[in-house]
């Protein structure tokens, strides 16, 4: 059996694909090790231009007859518009990654209820032991030199800032309590909580969690029953929300449509869904009087509509 040696770039470490006992070599099996691949070039030895491969009804020929593939190192070509698009994705992505990063970059933490026998070194090797600490401040008066019981702290990474926030810290025998300043306009670091439209059912709250885990670190996803189209997933980080609304996000090949989840959205939301369900609710039970009943002077009733709950029907005493 012939091999033909195969890549995907040319420089790339090829891979062996068999080819058929005419000596062609299937588009088939070409494109299934490298999907959406057209057809193969190669290096000439002699003239050093890259020549291309014949193909014809989804058969690739040999550059010879006579000595048929020969000891070339083929690279597969692919339709320049699937090829822009993937460089498209490319930028898209590393951009995208870049205003993330941008974003979600390491700040002071305060440090509340710190011992005031606790100093920076103290301070120090406590959140070391969680990551890299670039800054350990303990806040002293001015006057005395003595402690005021909080302190700074800021680490290198941000995944490990969040770890820190996310429990609980017993320093020199006393809990303290680390959370973001006010000064960044955080409060009392409530979670921040965005909305996600668009959802599918195929889309599950694993699915949401393994996505947007990636931005932030995830305490909640909440899918509504029955089946709404949306979705809330809540970030420990109250950050988070700016970086990913306004943002394209594709999870299981649907486009979803992320935005804040402030209250009153979430209140209009609500009200939305139940305003659709009293509508469904009143075609279902609309009563039309001509169906039920059909009135005759000889039946001798008549009909007084100052019943508030609808009409009364009266026997004409003769």
């Amino acid at each position: 059996m012939v091999f033909v040696h195969v890549s995907e770039k040319e420089g790339d470490e090829p891979i062996e694909l068999p080819a058929e006992e005419d000596g062609t070599l299937l588009l088939s099996t070409l494109q299934a090790q490298f999907p959406e691949s057209s057809g193969l070039q190669y290096r000439n030895v002699d003239t050093k231009a890259v020549r291309g491969v014949r193909s014809n009804e989804g058969r690739l020929y040999s550059p010879s007859e006579e000595t048929g593939w020969g000891e070339y190192h083929y690279f597969c070509v692919f339709p320049k518009k699937n090829k822009r698009q993937s460089e498209d994705n490319l930028e898209n992505s590393t951009a995208k990654t870049k205003r993330t990063e941008a974003h979600l970059r390491c700040f002071d933490l305060i440090v509340l209820g710190l011992s005031y026998n606790t100093t920076e070194q103290d301070l120090r090797e406590y959140f070391e032991t969680y990551g890299d600490v670039v800054k350990a401040e303990i806040k002293k008066d001015t006057r005395s030199g003595h402690s005021k019981g909080f302190g700074f702290v800021r680490f290198g990474s941000y995944d490990v800032q969040m770890h820190v926030l996310s429990k609980r810290h017993s320093i020199d025998g006393r809990w303290c309590e680390v959370k973001v300043p006010a000064s960044r306009g955080m409060g009392n670091q409530e979670p921040g909580k965005v909305f996600v439209g668009r959802c599918t059912e195929d889309i599950e709250a694993d699915d949401l969690r393994e996505y947007f885990s990636k931005f932030g670190e995830v305490i909640d996803v909440f899918i509504p029953k029955p089946f709404r189209a949306f979705s809330f997933v809540t970030f420990l980080d109250p950050y988070v929300p700016r970086v990913v609304c306004g943002e394209k996000h594709i999870i299981k090949g649907v486009s979803v449509h992320v935005s804040t989840a402030d209250k009153k959205n979430v209140q209009n939301k609500n009200q939305l869904f139940q305003t659709n369900n009293y509508n469904n609710l009143d075609n279902n039970f609309k009563m039309q009087p001509a169906n039920n009943f059909r009135m005759h002077p000889a039946n001798n009733f008549s009909m007084h509509s100052f019943n508030p709950h609808g009409y009364q029907m009266n026997r004409v005493m003769n």
